[in-house]
C-alpha cells in the first residue's frame, strides 16, 4: 500500500495535467482573439461538402478559405474544425481609392469587361452575402473610398491607386473602356446621365453609357474614379490672351450645308463648354460663326479646335473694309429686287455688284473706323487700308528714305531725239473712307494697286511723253511735263476709286555728254549774269556813295533848312512888326511932323532973321578986323564954351622930346586953315519942308 499510493497519487496529478493541457488545446482551437485592425480569414477543414468545381472561396458549410472573416474582438469556434489567419484591415487614404478584383464569383458574360454590381455585401465586407448574391470574378465597378474596410484578401484583391486631381486651369479627358458602342458616324460618346461626373462607374453603364471618348469633361476638382474603367487625361484648359480671339472648329455635329461657308450659331452650349448642349441645339461640323473673347474656357478639344487669332486692331489713318462670307444672298436685297422690277440690271458691272449692305455677303459698304474689334476672321474678313496719302518713289533707295515695298527703280526712258534719260518720281495717292470698299472691290489692296495699276501707269506715261519730246526739251519743260502726267495719272486712277493728290517729278538724269553741253551753256550764262550782276553792284555801291555821303550831310542840311525857316519867319515877323512899326510911327511923325511943322516956320524965321543979323555983324567985323583974326577969335570963343576940345586924349610926342612937334604943327596949321577961312561959320539951317 505505501508503494500504490504515491504512485496512484502520481498517476491522478499526470492526469489533472494531461486534462489541462486538453482544455487548454481545446480552448486554443475554439476561441479567436481578433486585434482592433485586424480580421480573421478562416480556413475551414473537415465535415463539410466540397466546393463547386472552379471555385475557390467556400460557403459557410462547404470545406475551405470561407468567405465569411471574423471582425475584432473574441470569438468561439468549434475546435479542431477551422484555422484562423490574422491579416490587417484595407485602409484607403484620403486622397486614393481602393479598385477590386474579385478573386471568385460567376463568370463575366461574354462582351464585358467589367463584372456587374450586386449588392447587399457592404462594399466587399460580406464575401458571402457578394457570392451569395451573384457576384462576378474579375475587375469591379464599384470602387472603396477613404477609409478602413475588413475584406477578405482570399476572396477580393485590393489595388489602392491616387485619387484624381485636376488642377486649375486645366481639365481632365476621360476615355470609357466599356460600356455601349458607339453609333456609326460619331466621333465621341452621347452623354449618359446619373454617373456623378464618372465616379459611379455602375450609373454610366446603367445609363446607357457607351465606349470611346467621352463628350464630358471634368473640371477642376479631386474625383474618386474607377481608372479601370475611365481613362483620364489631364489637359490645359483653353485660354485666349488679351487681344486675341479664338476661332472655332467642331468636329462633330451635323453637316455643314454646301453653300455655307461657316456654321450657324446655336445657343445653349455656354460659349463652347457644353458640348452635349452643342450638338443637342443642332450645331453644326465645321468652322463656327460665334468665337470665344479672351479668357478662360474648359472646352473638351476632342470636340472643338480653338485657334488664337489676333483681333482687327485699326490705327488712326486706317479704316478696315470687311468682306462677310456670312450672310443673305446680295440678289434678295431690296435695291436689288426694287431694280429688277424697274427693268434695270439689279448686278450693274463693275465694283457695285459686289459692294453691298449689312447682313448680305461681300464687301460691306459700311467700313470700320480705328478702334479694336473683335472679329471671326473665318466669317469676316477685314483689310486694313491707309486712308491718308500714300506717297510711292521711283528712286534710288538711299534718297527716297527706303521705305520698302513702295520703292521702284528710276525710270528709264528714251527722248525723241535718242537720248536715254533716268527719271525719278514721287507720286501721292489717296484712299478716301467712303471710296476704301469700291476700291477693294475693284483691285483688292494697295499693294495690288501699286504692284498692278500704278507702277505700270506711270512707267507708260512717262515713255509716251518723252517719244515725243526732245531731251533737252523734255528737261525744260519739266513743270509742263509733270502737269500733263498727274493730269493723265488722276483720270486713270479715278476708275479704281483712287484720289491722286500730286504727281512729282524730283530729278531728270540726262547722257553726260548732253549734259556736258548743257553745263557749258548754263556756265556760259551763269558767267554773264556774273558779269552783269558785277557792273549792277558797282552801279548800287556808286548810288550807295552818294546816298551815304548825302546822309552824312544830311544833319547839316537839315539845321540849314531849319535855320532858313527860322530866318524866313523871322523876317515876316520883322517885317510885319516894321510894318507896324512904320505906321505907327508914320502916324505919330506925322503929327510931330505937322506939330514940328509949325514951330519950325516960326523959328526958321527966327534963326534966318538972327543969321541975316549975325552975318551982316560978321561982315562988318570981318571988314573992321580982317578975316583971320575974326577967326581966332570965334575959335577961342568956342573953346571957352567947350564947344571944341583942343587937349588930346593921347599925347604922341617927337623924336626930339621937345614936347612940341605934332601937335604944335597941327594946332598951327588948324590956325591956318582958320585963318584962310576954311573954318567956316555954322551954316543957318533950313527948316525942313513939310512932306
Amino acid at each position: 500500500m505505501e508503494h500504490v499510493g504515491p504512485s496512484l497519487f502520481m498517476l491522478g496529478g499526470f492526469g489533472t495535467i494531461l486534462v489541462a493541457l486538453a482544455v487548454l488545446i481545446f480552448l486554443y482551437n475554439s476561441i479567436a482573439i481578433v486585434g482592433g485592425d485586424q480580421i480573421a480569414v478562416l480556413e475551414r477543414r473537415w465535415l463539410g461538402r466540397g466546393m463547386p468545381e472552379g471555385r475557390v472561396v467556400a460557403m459557410r458549410n462547404e470545406v475551405g478559405v470561407q468567405g465569411r472573416i471574423l471582425g475584432p474582438g473574441l470569438h468561439l469556434l468549434i475546435p479542431f474544425l477551422y484555422t484562423v489567419e490574422k491579416v490587417p484591415m484595407i485602409k484607403i487614404g484620403e486622397d486614393e481609392v481602393g479598385l477590386v478584383d474579385a478573386i471568385d464569383g460567376k463568370p463575366i458574360p461574354p462582351g464585358r469587361i467589367f463584372a456587374k454590381v450586386v449588392q447587399g455585401h457592404n462594399l466587399y465586407q460580406d464575401g458571402e452575402a457578394f457570392l451569395t448574391n451573384g457576384g462576378e470574378k474579375g475587375p469591379q465597378l464599384q470602387i472603396l473610398p477613404p477609409g478602413l474596410y475588413r475584406v477578405n484578401p482570399y476572396l477580393f484583391k485590393m489595388t489602392k491607386v491616387s485619387s484624381i486631381e485636376i488642377p486649375s486651369s486645366r481639365i481632365g479627358l476621360v476615355m470609357a473602356r466599356d460600356g455601349e458602342p458607339m453609333p456609326s458616324g460619331r466621333l465621341l460618346a452621347r452623354r449618359a446621365e446619373g454617373h456623378d461626373n464618372y465616379q459611379n462607374g455602375q450609373g454610366f453603364l446603367e445609363k446607357g453609357g457607351q465606349k470611346g471618348p467621352q463628350i464630358d469633361i471634368l473640371l477642376p476638382g479631386t474625383y474618386r474614379i474607377n481608372t479601370r474603367l475611365f481613362q483620364i487625361e489631364i489637359r490645359d484648359a483653353t485660354v485666349i490672351p488679351t487681344k486675341k480671339v479664338g476661332l472655332v472648329t467642331a468636329r462633330d455635329g451635323e453637316p455643314l450645308p454646301t453653300n455655307e461657308y461657316v456654321a450657324k450659331i446655336v445657343v445653349g452650349h455656354r460659349e463652347f463648354q457644353d458640348a452635349a448642349g452643342f450638338l443637342a441645339a443642332g450645331g453644326q461640323r465645321g468652322p463656327q460663326l460665334g468665337f470665344l473673347r479672351p479668357g478662360t474656357y474648359y472646352i473638351n478639344p476632342l470636340m472643338f479646335d480653338v485657334a488664337p487669332d489676333s483681333v482687327a486692331d485699326v490705327e488712326r489713318g486706317f479704316v478696315a473694309v470687311i468682306v462677310s462670307n456670312v450672310g443673305l444672298d446680295p440678289a434678295e436685297s431690296p435695291k436689288v429686287k426694287a431694280a429688277a422690277v424697274a427693268g434695270t440690271d439689279p448686278l450693274r458691272a463693275g465694283v457695285e455688284r459686289y459692294v453691298v449692305d449689312a447682313g448680305y455677303r461681300g464687301i460691306q459698304r459700311e467700313v470700320a473706323g480705328p478702334g479694336t474689334y473683335y472679329l471671326n476672321k473665318l466669317a469676316y474678313i477685314p483689310h486694313i487700308i491707309p486712308t491718308t496719302n500714300i506717297t510711292i518713289d521711283w528712286a534710288d533707295e538711299a534718297s527716297s528714305g527706303g521705305r520698302g515695298p513702295r520703292i521702284f527703280n528710276p525710270l528709264a526712258i528714251v527722248s525723241k531725239d535718242g537720248f536715254e534719260m533716268t527719271i525719278s518720281v514721287k507720286v501721292i495717292i489717296r484712299v478716301l473712307p467712303e471710296q476704301a470698299p469700291l476700291m477693294v472691290a475693284r483691285i483688292g489692296t494697295i499693294e495690288n494697286l501699286i504692284e498692278h495699276v500704278i507702277h505700270p501707269l506711270i512707267d507708260s506715261s512717262f515713255r509716251n511723253q518723252a517719244s515725243s519730246s526732245e531731251a533737252m526739251k523734255f528737261m525744260q519743260d519739266r513743270h509742263e511735263e509733270q502737269r500733263k502726267a498727274e493730269t493723265h495719272i488722276r483720270e486713270e486712277l479715278e476708275r479704281y476709286h483712287v484720289q491722286c493728290v500730286s504727281v512729282l517729278i524730283c530729278q531728270i538724269g540726262l547722257p553726260e555728254r548732253l549734259m556736258e553741253t548743257l553745263t557749258n551753256k548754263v556756265v556760259a550764262a551763269q558767267q554773264m549774269s556774273m558779269f552783269d550782276s558785277q557792273k549792277q553792284a558797282e552801279d548800287r555801291r556808286r548810288d550807295m556813295e552818294n546816298t551815304k555821303a548825302q546822309a552824312n550831310l544830311q544833319p547839316s542840311l537839315v539845321k540849314a533848312e531849319i535855320d532858313v525857316a527860322i530866318a524866313n519867319q523871322k523876317k515876316q515877323e520883322a517885317v510885319i512888326l516894321a510894318e507896324g512899326r512904320g505906321t505907327s510911327t508914320r502916324l505919330e511923325q506925322e503929327g510931330i511932323a505937322a506939330g514940328i511943322s509949325a514951330v519950325g516956320k516960326a523959328e526958321g524965321e527966327k534963326i534966318r532973321a538972327i543969321g541975316q543979323a549975325t552975318a551982316e555983324a560978321y561982315a562988318k567985323q570981318a571988314a573992321a578986323v580982317g578975316q583971320t583974326p575974326l577967326a581966332l577969335i570965334e575959335i577961342m570963343k568956342r573953346v571957352s564954351e567947350g564947344n571944341v576940345k583942343i587937349t588930346p586924349d593921347i599925347m604922341v610926342s617927337g623924336g626930339d622930346g621937345s614936347g612940341g612937334g605934332a601937335s604944335s604943327n597941327m594946332l598951327a596949321a588948324f590956325m591956318g586953315s582958320m585963318m584962310a577961312g576954311t573954318l567956316k561959320p555954322p551954316a543957318v539951317v533950313e527948316p525942313p519942308k513939310k512932306v
